[in-house]
């Protein structure tokens, strides 16, 4: 049996039982192994564009005998998928700008499908933006604390309905909708780390001497600060 980190298992609890899933960046195939090993998915496809990675995923899923339900495809993002034809599509472990490319130039397939499973490892904020103005929906959010990491995760579903409110709402694109409406114990903490990085950089710079260049970079730190306070209004 295959056993997965914390943020692995939170990110695979996002996929629908009886689901086809597609793993863009599969890595080691360790997420549609578990998922079929659980009973939880139909079949999977698991693409990784890189050959070293894919030929590894390939062995570890003959080694769970299960090459007749997990199939490999060498693919930049979703290029070797056709509409429809996986109903999930997991995309995790990725910088956020990889996120946006994939979900741009594979857009007619990631429309099609019944659900996306998100796991940007940076510039979550645009991410978000994005996704409330191109038509998507972010049904849940969870965030992982693991390794000295924090891991944000999204599951999204296209509806076609572009939330502009929500793209223009810093708070909701910066820390999650969902994760501030429920005050998620884990976001508490990235909050309150947060709260203390900032007020140390502002501390420090108050003792430079006051360039422009360290005035709009005090500037910039308030702004974040009292975006921050604003996201710990929730808890």
């Amino acid at each position: 049996m295959v056993k997965l980190s914390n943020r692995l298992l939170s990110v695979a609890s996002f996929v629908t039982k009886g689901n086809v899933l597609a793993d863009v960046g599969t890595d080691h195939g360790y997420i549609p192994i578990y998922l079929m090993q659980e009973g939880r998915i139909e079949r999977a496809i698991a693409m990784d564009i890189n050959v070293g990675p894919l030929k590894r995923a390939k062995e570890h899923i003959a080694h769970y005998g299960l090459e007749d339900y997990i199939e490999t495809r060498l693919s930049d993002g979703v290029a070797a998928l056709t509409p429809g034809e996986a109903d999930s599509i997991l995309i995790a472990g990725m910088g956020g700008g990889l996120v946006l490319h994939i979900l741009e130039e594979g857009d007619m397939v990631c429309r099609q499908a019944k659900e996306l499973i998100l796991q940007p490892q940076s510039e979550i904020e645009r991410v978000r933006a994005w996704l409330y103005n191109a038509g998507y929906v972010i049904l849940e959010e969870n965030i992982v604390f693991e390794d000295e990491k924090f891991y944000p995760m999204m599951h999204v579903q296209y509806q076609g309905i572009k939330d502009e409110k929500s793209a223009e709402n810093v708070l909701f694109c910066r820390y999650g909708r969902h994760l501030l409406k429920t005050a998620h114990p884990v976001l508490k903490q990235y909050l309150e780390r947060e709260a203390r990085l900032y007020s140390d950089i502002y501390e420090e710079m108050k003792q430079a001497p006051l360039s422009e260049k360290v005035k709009t970079r005090m500037e910039e730190v308030e702004d974040l600060l009292h975006l921050n306070g604003e996201a710990l209004k929730f808890f």
